[in-house]
C-alpha cells in the first residue's frame, strides 16, 4: 500500500519513512553511550557487538559520526573517542540544567558578601562536575575554575559531599575507597554532621569549602568557595563557611526541599 502525502506538503507520514529515521537515531545514540570515563577508547570491534550489527554498518556509523565531529579515530591505535562537538553539547546540557538558573542569582550574592569565587556543580554519573562558576574580582589574586572541569571523587571537597550523601549505589567504588582510608570514613562522617567539607590542597596554595544542595531529599548539586589559603579559613564554624552553608540550604529549599528534609545537618 503506497504511503500517503501530507496534505500542503507533500512530506510522506507513515512508518516506511519514520522507521529508519528513529532506528538510525537511536543507534547513534547508543555508541555514543558506550564512551564512558573508565571505557573512553573503544575498537572498532567492540562497536559492533555493542550495536549488535554488522561490521559494515558499525563502520557506516563511525563514518557519518566522525564526518559530524562526534567520533575521532586515531589511526596509529585503531581506536574510537568521542569527539570535540561532544563538548560543546554536553557544555549547552550543563548551561540548561534547572539547577543552574536557579542558582545563578544565589551565587552572585554570595560573591558580593565574601569576594571569593562561587562555584557550583552536579554529579555527571561518575564524578562532580563543574556547570557553573563566579569568579572573585577584587582580590589581587584571581581564583578561576574552568567550567567542565571533573572534580577528584574523594580529594576534592565536591566529590567528598556527594560520597557523603549520594546513596551508597550510584557510587559502588565508594566502600573500596572507605576501607583503604580511615580518614575518608571520618571526613564523610563529619560532613554529614555538619554539612560542610574543606579541602586544602598543600602544592597549590588553593583551599576549597564545599556545602550540598538538595533537591526534596536528594543532594542534586554542590556550592563551593575556592580561594587560597590566606583568605579562606578551614575552620567550619568561620563567618565566611556558615554563609556558604546558609546559601546552600537557601537554594536547596527553592529547588523545592522542605525545612523537615535532610539539608546538610
Amino acid at each position: 500500500m503506497p504511503t500517503q502525502a501530507q496534505r500542503g506538503t507533500g512530506e510522506q507520514v507513515g512508518p516506511d519513512k519514520t522507521a529508519p529515521t528513529i532506528q538510525t537515531v537511536e543507534r547513534a545514540a547508543l555508541i555514543l553511550g558506550s564512551f564512558t570515563v573508565g571505557k573512553p577508547h573503544m575498537s572498532l570491534n567492540e562497536i559492533t557487538a555493542r550495536l549488535g550489527a554488522s561490521k559494515a554498518t558499525a563502520h557506516r556509523y563511525t563514518k557519518a559520526l566522525r564526518a559530524a565531529n562526534l567520533l575521532r579515530y586515531d589511526e596509529r591505535t585503531s581506536l574510537y573517542s568521542l569527539g570535540p562537538q561532544v563538548l560543546t553539547l554536553a557544555a549547552a546540557a550543563r548551561a540548561g540544567l534547572p539547577i543552574v538558573a536557579a542558582a545563578e542569582p544565589y551565587m552572585e550574592n554570595l560573591v558580593r558578601r565574601i569576594d571569593e569565587t562561587i562555584v557550583l556543580s552536579v554529579w555527571d554519573g561518575e564524578s562532580a562536575t563543574v556547570v557553573r562558576s563566579v569568579d572573585n574580582t577584587d582580590h589581587m589574586v584571581r581564583i578561576s575554575v574552568r567550567v567542565g572541569s571533573r572534580l577528584h571523587l574523594t580529594s576534592s571537597a565536591q566529590g567528598r559531599v556527594f560520597l557523603a550523601f549520594l546513596p551508597p549505589e550510584l557510587v559502588p567504588t565508594l566502600p573500596r575507597a572507605v576501607r583503604k582510608s580511615a580518614e575518608l570514613t571520618e571526613e564523610l562522617e563529619a560532613i554529614r554532621e555538619h554539612g560542610l567539607s574543606v579541602n586544602s590542597p598543600t602544592v597549590n596554595g588553593v583551599r576549597t569549602i564545599a556545602a550540598p544542595i538538595f533537591e526534596g531529599d536528594k543532594i542534586s548539586g554542590t556550592l563551593a568557595i575556592v580561594g587560597t589559603t590566606a583568605t579562606v579559613s578551614d575552620d567550619v564554624t568561620a563567618p565566611m563557611a556558615q554563609q556558604l552553608l546558609e546559601t546552600a540550604r537557601a537554594l536547596s529549599q527553592r529547588l523545592g526541599t522542605s525545612e523537615g528534609a535532610r539539608n546538610g545537618n
